[in-house]
């Protein structure tokens, strides 16, 4: 929900555990507290999509055993370890950062990652202003980070569940070849790949096929469609913002002609859009032009990536949770892994 600076710093005072999104400005003017944020001047608001460097997103969790984390690169692997069996994690990671790469590439390969619920966000900038680097920033102590990520790993009691869920509004073409990739050519970047079985040029079929690269590559996980979206072609190189993987068919999505109206024709199929946390991508917000234009719920940070257990892409990602519990166990731990 959104937030003036002074309405989170007193949520901050009411030692409230929180998740908040927005300008760094705001953010470096909030007191130390429970609670962790990422940059970020894009919004979906009840109001409609906003840009805004004024007010913060602000989620209040609302749960009393928890732990707070920053992770490098290097001990993002732990996650999954430090997360509850029954719970789930907020996970913030700044853009184009070393975690950032290591969580996309190798997140996969987490022990128990699919039996633990972590969603969240990669922090990012305003793409209108220059010099601005993504962060992070873990509230109990104050610190900022452009190469850290930060978490909260929140406990819940055994009446509860936490569901985690997508919104992906791109389908595949069936008309769309479909492109591999070796182990030599996976990654955020593809110069050769093959079409259809033939060794090509990732690229050129783009430019020769006239391909809108508004269009995500959807890649197919026993069944279920992840979005890779297109950040450039530069030099005959497909540069990508997220991994591309050895073993996974890809395909181009259809044309979407309304972006605001599939995705209010998703979240009208949702009874109840009550979440705790949700978010969406900077490239719906643009290719879609959502500012000003308003969403039917799930309102949140827009942002340069989306988790769900994976890294996403062009995907909103909500968090739902089901049950209630009349005696919480209060329970804080600073998990301190850097």
């Amino acid at each position: 929900m959104f937030k003036t600076l002074e309405e989170t710093v007193e949520l901050i005072q009411e030692n409230k555990l929180l998740h908040i999104s927005g300008a760094e400005t705001l953010l470096r003017q909030l007191p130390k507290g429970k609670w962790i944020g990422g940059t970020t001047e894009y919004f979906v608001s009840e109001s409609g999509g906003v840009t805004s460097d004024q007010s913060l997103d602000v989620s209040e969790l609302g749960f009393d055993a928890y732990k707070l984390a920053v992770y490098s690169a290097g001990s993002l692997p732990k996650i999954t370890r430090d997360a509850y069996k029954n719970g789930f994690t907020v996970l913030i990671i700044p853009f184009e950062s070393a975690a950032h790469r290591e969580y996309a590439r190798n997140v996969t390969g987490y022990a128990d990652l699919f039996t633990k619920n972590i969603i969240g966000w990669i922090s990012g900038v305003n793409l209108s202003k220059a010099g601005m680097r993504a962060r992070t920033v873990i509230g109990y102590t104050g610190e900022f980070y452009t190469d850290k990520a930060v978490a909260i790993h929140v406990k819940l009691e055994n009446d509860q569940t936490a569901m985690l869920n997508i919104i992906n509004i791109f389908s595949p073409d069936e008309t769309s070849p479909v492109i591999t990739v070796n182990s030599r050519n996976s990654g955020f970047s593809v110069r050769s790949c093959a079409i259809n079985g033939r060794e090509s040029s990732l690229a050129d079929y783009i430019n020769d096929n006239n391909i809108d690269v508004r269009l995500p590559l959807i890649g197919d996980y026993s069944g279920v469609g992840i979005n890779v979206s297109i950040k450039e072609i530069r030099d005959g190189e497909v540069i990508l913002y997220a991994p591309v993987f050895e073993g996974i068919e890809y395909r181009f999505a259809e044309k979407l002609p309304d972006y605001e109206g599939a995705f209010n024709r998703e979240m009208n199929n949702i009874t109840d859009k009550s979440s705790i946390f949700s978010c969406n991508c900077i490239l719906n917000y643009l290719y879609g032009e959502l500012e000003g234009k308003r969403l039917d719920g799930l309102f949140g940070p827009v942002t340069f990536g989306e988790i769900a257990w994976q890294l996403l892409n062009q995907t909103l990602v909500y968090l739902q949770i089901s049950g209630k519990t009349e005696t919480p166990v209060r329970e804080f731990e600073m998990a301190g892994v850097v």
